[in-house]
């Protein structure tokens, strides 16, 4: 049995799209808890934090203009994730979009270095989420928290005491398929490692993921695995901001999140960018619980 903390953090200010801040409220209502409950579990839902609504901001605000607020909320999810690690229980973060995993992977590295420790990021995604306020195109912060957890970009998003709340070596990402050049730029220069969809499709997810599993756990003492639903194909995960062809398979996902389980490493989880505007009977959010629950125990047998 696992003592499970939940936290939902509605946060839109990060992307451009609306809707996404519902996305706890989706995937509660897709039956999260009852499904955790199911497979032994002991879970807390703390509800969500407070964020300001988007439209109490001027009609033109954009990008950097949320950075402010964005940077107090994941301040305040460092601190939950800081202590629920601390108390070895284990945090699940519901988003809301991407940018709340500066906070969220800050808070768990924080608790780990406490202990003298390190941890390893999985970071499942569509994107590379490496821009900078300064190479970003479209200043949209959700495409920035690796950079910034890798020690980048603005100091007001950092939430350690090094900059970095981890090492390049020990971060990998999974699933992308969608860099703009900047980032390109920025993975070659951070050090970090990635695979693309093109690896996935030549290896195989079970091979690609037994690779990250294994390096990523080498001098860590966890994983944290930050999973956004865009890494699926759109025709599996409509309700998502920013749908990119060509990725995960429904199966692929699970298949993700049964080994993840099975390596006995994960110390914590982020599922984001649920957008139930944009999505059709709620589907994405029922994948959303079931990947949850299969990074937390459910299998076939």
């Amino acid at each position: 049995m696992t003592q499970i903390d939940l936290i939902g953090v509605p946060l839109d200010l990060g992307a451009s799209r609306r809707g996404v801040d519902m996305g706890p409220y989706a995937v509660r209502a897709a039956g999260l808890r009852s499904t955790l409950l199911a497979l032994g579990h002991d879970v807390y839902d703390h509800g969500n934090l407070a964020v300001a609504d988007r439209g109490t901001f001027p009609p033109d605000a954009r990008g950097a203009d949320f950075l402010p607020t964005i940077a107090a909320v994941c301040a305040e999810l460092a601190a939950f994730t800081d202590a629920s690690v601390t108390a070895r229980r284990f945090p699940v973060v519901l988003g809301g979009d991407h940018s709340l995993a500066t906070g969220s992977v800050a808070g768990a590295a924080r608790a780990l270095t406490a202990r003298g420790e390190a941890m390893g990021l999985v970071w499942i995604d569509a994107h590379g989420d490496l821009n900078t306020p300064e190479s970003s195109p479209s200043g949209n912060v959700h495409g920035m928290p690796v950079a910034h957890l890798l020690g980048h970009g603005d100091p007001r998003l950092h939430f350690t005491k090094e900059r970095a709340a981890v090492r390049p070596e020990q971060t990998w990402l999974v699933g992308v398929r969608d860099l703009d050049a900047g980032e390109r730029a920025h993975l070659r220069a951070y050090g970090v490692h990635a695979f693309t969809m093109h690896d996935v499709d030549r290896r195989g997810l079970s091979d690609v993921m037994e690779e990250v599993l294994t390096i990523a756990s080498i001098n860590t003492s966890g994983l944290w695995v930050s999973y956004d639903v865009d890494v699926q194909d759109p025709v599996h995960a409509p309700g998502v901001g920013t749908p990119v062809s060509g990725g995960f398979s429904w199966r692929e996902g699970h298949l993700a999140m049964e080994m993840v389980a099975e390596s006995g490493r994960l110390v914590g989880l982020d599922l984001v960018e649920v957008n139930p505007i944009l999505d059709v009977s709620n589907r994405t959010a029922e994948l959303a619980v079931g990947l949850v629950a299969s990074a937390l125990g459910k299998r076939i047998l």
